[in-house]
C-alpha cells in the first residue's frame, strides 16, 4: 500500500458479465433463442446495444428489434430461465479476472459485485466466483435507476462505507463504463463484446490477464497526483 491515507485504494468494484465471468456469449445464445420464440432474429447491432443493460432494457431493445408487440414479462422469464440453465453449466472466467479476484479478496480490501443482471442470476454465478470474495453486492432488479444511471455503484459505495475517489470500478461496458464514471469512481475498461474508446475519465487495460492489486493501487496515487500538481 502507499504511504499516504488520502493515496490509498478504498474499495474494488467489480462488474460481472464480461468483466469476470465470460458470460457475454451466454447472453447471446439466450437472447438468440428468445427472438426464435418470438418468431423473428435478433440483429448484432441491437445485441450491441445489450452489452451491460438491464434484464428490462435488454427485452426492450429486442421487442423492438423484432418488431414485435410481445408481453415483456414473459420474455423476461424465458430470458430469466434459460439464462439459468446456461449459468449452470457453461461458465467460465474472463482472462486474468480470477487471480486478480482472489488477490483483491486476500488483501482484506473491501470489494463490491456490481451487475446489471437479476439477483436470481447472480445468486447461481456466485456459486462459481466465490460469494466470500465479496463484501456486498448489488444486482440490477434492486436499484431504481440501473446502469448506466450510477446508482448501482452509489448503492455499492454506501453499503461499503467508502469514498468513490479511492474506489476502482472495473467494467467491460460502455453502460457500465458510464454508470462508474458517473459515480465518480475511478474507472478500469477492460473491453470484453463491444470496442471501448480511451478518454480521460477512463482507464483502458486489453484484458486482465497480468494485473495486480499494486496495479489498481497505482491508479489512486495517480489520481491524488493530479489533484495535487
Amino acid at each position: 500500500m502507499v504511504g499516504t491515507e488520502l493515496s490509498r485504494l478504498a474499495a474494488v468494484l467489480f462488474d460481472m458479465d464480461g468483466t469476470l465471468l465470460d458470460s457475454e456469449k451466454l447472453w447471446d445464445i439466450a437472447l438468440a433463442d428468445l427472438a426464435t420464440w418470438l418468431g423473428g432474429d435478433l440483429s448484432a447491432p441491437a445485441r450491441d446495444r445489450m452489452v451491460g443493460a438491464s434484464l428490462g432494457r435488454s427485452v426492450a431493445i429486442l421487442h423492438a428489434d423484432l418488431g414485435v408487440e410481445a408481453d415483456a414479462e414473459s420474455s423476461g422469464a424465458f430470458l430469466l430461465e434459460r439464462m439459468a440453465e446456461l449459468l449452470r453449466t457453461r461458465l467460465t472466467w474472463r482472462p486474468g479476472a480470477e487471480k486478480l479476484l482472489a488477490e483483491v479478496a486476500a488483501s482484506g480490501l473491501p470489494t463490491a459485485l456490481v451487475t446489471a443482471t437479476h439477483r436470481r442470476l447472480t445468486e447461481i454465478a456466485l456459486d462459481t466466483m466465490g460469494r466470500q470474495h465479496f463484501t456486498v453486492s448489488v444486482c440490477g432488479d434492486e436499484v431504481p435507476r440501473p446502469k448506466p444511471n450510477p446508482d448501482p455503484y452509489l448503492a455499492a459505495l454506501r453499503l461499503l462505507g467508502v469514498p468513490a475517489d479511492r474506489s476502482v470500478v472495473i467494467e467491460d461496458s460502455p453502460t457500465g463504463i458510464a454508470a462508474a464514471e458517473g459515480s465518480g469512481c475511478i474507472v478500469v475498461a477492460v473491453p470484453s463484446a463491444v470496442a471501448i474508446e480511451p478518454a480521460a475519465s477512463r482507464t483502458v487495460w486489453p484484458t486482465l490477464e497480468g494485473r495486480h492489486l499494486a496495479d489498481l493501487e497505482r491508479l489512486v496515487v495517480e489520481r491524488v497526483g493530479r489533484r495535487s500538481a
